[in-house]
């Protein structure tokens, strides 16, 4: 919500967030060792009112100065919704997340019923890891006649979190009957089935994803992740190389691999596969994979 990263020149994964989760997904942390944040399960784009018709910014430097021009148009307007929506997508990139909810939750004091500021507050509560209170928020950052699939991901997350994986993974595929074949949300998808230990299923979602042309280096490491976790290092590696050198994407593998034999969960899980899993085909995911993307995707 935004991830799983490996610190190694880029990241190999950007997994749901990571914090108050099981012994497994725990395990798939401690490969990667960053929370989630700043994934773009819910279409965020970070920018400010001063770059409105220009390029969102690109680099910590312009990030914090946005934050500082952002920080005196919301002092001198405290509340004021497209302020507060800017000024927290800011301060989430730079990380200051306290500050993200505390901004949202006083526009959402002005407009408690304004979906793009309660959709705003939810997002910045679950970066601050007030994962209930998120939840609740999100849930009425919608009418249920009329879903945002981003705020259906964004739920998507929290739940994952909170360690309702099956609920997660209803909420992205309800996101997915709205955008079919949005990458960002098959990502999620798809790292909430490792967080199941369905990891075929993880991996036919994720290679739908990164398939898409609108797919981006998150959602490649997402795939070079479980790729790995499944014991296919070398076409992690390849995958991994669209985006690293070969030097930096086999550390990145070599990362999972210590993970892997160090940790007694990933172990156990090994070992209860039987010797030889059936390998479904990608064309034909299992009966609770994504959709397959239509030409309507969007």
């Amino acid at each position: 919500m935004g991830g799983l990263e490996i610190g190694v020149a880029m990241p190999l994964g950007c997994v749901l967030w990571g914090r108050s989760w099981g012994p497994f997904a725990l395990a798939v942390l401690f490969a990667v060792g960053l929370p989630l944040a700043g994934c773009h399960d819910s279409g965020d784009v970070t920018g400010s009112v001063a770059r409105v018709n220009a390029e969102p910014a690109s680099s910590e430097a312009e990030q914090r100065a946005d934050a500082d021009e952002l920080g005196k148009q919301y002092d001198a307007h405290p509340g004021e919704k497209d302020i507060s929506i800017a000024y927290s997508k800011t301060l989430r990139a730079l990380k200051r997340y306290e500050e993200a909810a505390a901004v949202m939750q006083a526009a959402a004091v002005k407009a408690p019923n304004d979906f793009d500021v309660l959709g705003e507050y939810g997002r910045a509560l679950a970066d601050d890891g007030q994962l209930v209170q998120a939840r609740d928020v999100l849930s009425h950052a919608y009418a249920p006649d009329r879903p945002d699939w981003r705020i259906l991901s964004a739920q998507g997350t929290v739940a994952d979190r909170l360690d309702d994986h099956e609920g997660a993974q209803s909420f992205y595929r309800e996101a997915l009957a709205i955008a079919p074949g949005e990458p960002d949300v098959l990502s999620n998808l798809g790292l909430s089935y490792a967080l199941s230990k369905k990891l075929p299923q993880a991996e036919a979602a994720l290679r739908q994803a990164a398939a898409d042309p609108r797919a981006d280096v998150k959602v490649r490491s997402n795939l070079a992740l479980v790729l790995a976790l499944e014991g296919k290092f070398a076409e992690a590696e390849k995958v991994s190389e669209r985006d690293l050198s070969p030097q930096a994407a086999a550390a990145n593998v070599e990362s999972i691999k210590r993970m892997i034999a160090q940790t007694p969960t990933w172990r156990d899980l090994e070992t209860a596969k039987p010797s030889k899993q059936a390998k479904p085909p990608i064309d034909a995911p299992p009966d609770d994979a994504p959709p397959a993307q239509t030409d309507s995707a969007g």
